[in-house]
């Protein structure tokens, strides 16, 4: 998987609390066998109504169009644990959020994918969502080596568990990728665990 050291683009501001994976991605896109597409279902019912006419929403204002991180509120991700959630985020271009706080599974979720999430004090989330409700072009740079934000000329500090950040840095955040990557050294511990019998057979 690629590093991930510095995030830059624009932002879109998803303002409200607790913001369920529901409304993320409705239960109804769940159906696919792989995650294709799911961007096109992202906070769907909070962008379109019954007959699929637009509603207002900030994924919807062309202002925000090619916006590349997301800024939240507290409790992102909360309710079911559905991995789509953070699929659907990211298969819609985005590649990192910023937020209050996210709900833990939603965190791990996003983490597997690459989808980097940063955690920051309500009142800078709030001001950052300030500005580019006034900027629109305002550019976000996430330094996660110096773990920091910044824009605009100016800057605050970010949160981010130690071993994800590392896992980050180093292009380890794939689980699935480790593991591969360990083959070698998975099957030299099997050929050297003690069989039942005493025999180390197969």
């Amino acid at each position: 998987m690629p590093k991930i050291q510095r995030i830059s683009g624009r932002g879109v501001p998803i303002p409200g609390h607790d913001i369920d994976t529901d409304r993320i991605i409705p239960a109804r896109f769940l159906k696919t066998i792989t995650f294709e597409g799911l961007g096109e279902g992202l906070f769907y019912d909070e962008r379109f109504d019954a007959e699929g006419n637009p509603k207002p929403h900030p994924l919807n204002d062309p202002r925000f169009r090619g916006a590349r991180i997301m800024v939240v509120g507290p409790g992102f991700g909360s309710g079911s644990s559905r991995e789509h959630a953070p699929q659907a985020i990211k298969r819609a271009g985005f590649d990192a959020i910023i937020g209050v706080s996210f709900a833990e599974i939603f965190f791990g979720n996003a983490t597997q994918i690459g989808l980097v999430c940063v955690r920051a004090e309500s009142d800078q989330v709030a001001r950052l969502m300030e500005a580019i409700e006034r900027t629109p072009e305002t550019l976000i740079e996430i330094d996660l080596a110096q773990m920091t934000v910044g824009y605009a000329g100016e800057g605050f500090p970010i949160q981010l568990p130690p071993a994800v950040r590392e896992a980050f840095l180093r292009g380890k955040y794939d689980p699935l990728e480790v593991l591969l990557e360990a083959e070698a050294a998975i099957e030299a511990m099997d050929k050297a665990r003690p069989k039942p019998g005493g025999q180390n057979v197969y």
